[in-house]
């Protein structure tokens, strides 16, 4: 089982993507995500986004809200996630990223881009409810999306 966390960062009614395109094996190439990325040994989930915010971005979260809890199927692999958003803080937007753009959008632009289809499933929540909730996407070996069961 895999940790991780997953921030979509918002300012003037847009969320903060990450344009995959610079890592090799990346299972993200090409896809549009928010940033995150693995809680490591001793940390919280909430110490976790903070390091992951700023090494992708160069920002720093005053605060994030705790909105969501993913559970991924991808195979024989599961990784569990800790979805936040932010609109608490400060710094400047890193010119490059190691493993993509960054790029401000629209949120209701945002489905327009090249996303994962469970992807869609939880930015949709995100969009149209303030409570916690959680979501289990589960896929076929091809990266196509067979199931989804939505709580909470």
């Amino acid at each position: 089982m895999t940790l991780t966390t997953l921030c979509y960062l918002i300012k003037d009614n847009k969320y903060l993507m990450l344009h995959r395109t610079k890592k090799e094996q990346d299972i993200n190439a090409g896809k549009y995500i928010g940033v995150g990325g693995h809680v490591e040994e001793g940390e919280s989930p909430l110490d976790g986004i903070k390091r992951e915010v700023k090494e992708e971005t160069g920002l720093t979260l005053n605060a994030a809200k705790f909105r969501g809890y993913i559970t991924f199927v991808m195979g024989d692999e599961t990784e569990h996630a800790i979805l936040f958003t932010s609109d608490d803080f400060i710094g400047t937007l890193a010119d490059c990223c190691d493993e993509g753009e960054l790029t401000w959008v629209d949120i209701d632009k945002v489905m327009d881009l090249n996303l994962w289809e469970g992807d869609r499933v939880f930015l949709k929540l995100l969009n149209e409810r303030e409570d916690f909730f959680s979501v289990k996407l589960v896929y076929d070996k091809q990266d196509n999306l067979i199931d989804t069961l939505i709580e909470g």
